[in-house]
């Protein structure tokens, strides 16, 4: 893996992680595009690494006052909410593993995220903020995020989508939904780490490991930032758009056998 191919890489991971289009699907393509097939879980690690940095510090706030005060409720709506994800990537982890190497589906995850996008973006606009928020749309909004393992199904996409369906705004919606996400990449980080370490690191230049994870880091904080202040004016549905034009691409091309 070249110094550049890191860089890209690195950008791809740190935007798609919090724009609502798939971070693992646009990984898959985008290794497949270098011919990385086997860049290995090092790589996916480091990446994955750069992105929980990047919300650790743009919540640095919000996580000083768990620390500060381990009862308090947006702790507790932070565990309520990830319980779906641990219980079903716990209890289906084999199986989606296997899904993520071969991408045969992925095509069709594109579309399905696009799809709940268009449908939450059109229905009445919420009015909940952060302090409005209880357990049982923190139980809903981390059910759909367990639904997310799938490679292609959008993590942010459905977990805004699922907020929006209860009634949040945009942006707190938004808001909301990736601070859900830490929790889930920090452990997703951990569960590699140990793997890796089972498994013996992949032949991966330590510079192109340091760019990779840099590049991740700052475009996941850009991606963060910028996702919540356009959702304030913005609707979903040009991403929603996006994604369905790179399913049909995505179909298309393995229907030709060019993919």
């Amino acid at each position: 893996m070249s110094k550049i191919e890191a860089f890209i890489l690195g950008i791809i991971q740190g935007l798609t992680e919090f724009l609502p289009i798939s971070s693992t699907g646009h990984l898959y393509l985008g290794r497949n595009l270098f011919g990385l097939q086997e860049a290995g879980l090092l790589l996916d690690t480091m990446l994955h690494f750069g992105t929980l940095i990047a919300i650790l510090y743009f919540y640095r706030e919000e996580f000083m006052k768990i620390i500060k005060n381990p009862f308090h409720k947006l702790s507790f709506l932070l565990i309520i909410g990830t319980i779906p994800a641990v219980v079903i990537g716990l209890a289906f982890k084999d199986y989606f593993e296997e899904i993520s190497k071969t991408g045969v589906t992925i095509g069709w995850e594109f579309l399905i995220t696009g799809a709940f996008l268009w449908f939450a973006d059109s229905i009445r606009k919420g009015a909940k903020r952060m302090d409005d928020i209880n357990w049982k749309d923190a139980l809903f909004i981390g059910s759909f995020q367990a639904a997310a393992i799938f490679p292609a199904i959008s993590r942010s996409g459905l977990t805004i989508a699922a907020g929006l369906f209860r009634g949040l705004d945009r942006e707190t919606a938004a808001y909301f939904s990736f601070l859900l996400s830490t929790p889930a990449i920090a452990g997703a980080v951990a569960l590699q780490t140990v793997e890796v370490a089972q498994v013996g690191r992949e032949d991966i230049g330590l510079t192109s490991l340091m760019i990779a994870i840099l590049a991740s880091c700052i475009f996941g904080y850009i991606a963060v930032k910028w996702m919540i202040n356009y959702l304030k004016k913005h609707s979903l549905k040009s991403f929603a758009i996006y994604v369905w034009a790179l399913g049909l691409l995505v179909l298309g091309l393995q229907y030709l056998g060019l993919f």
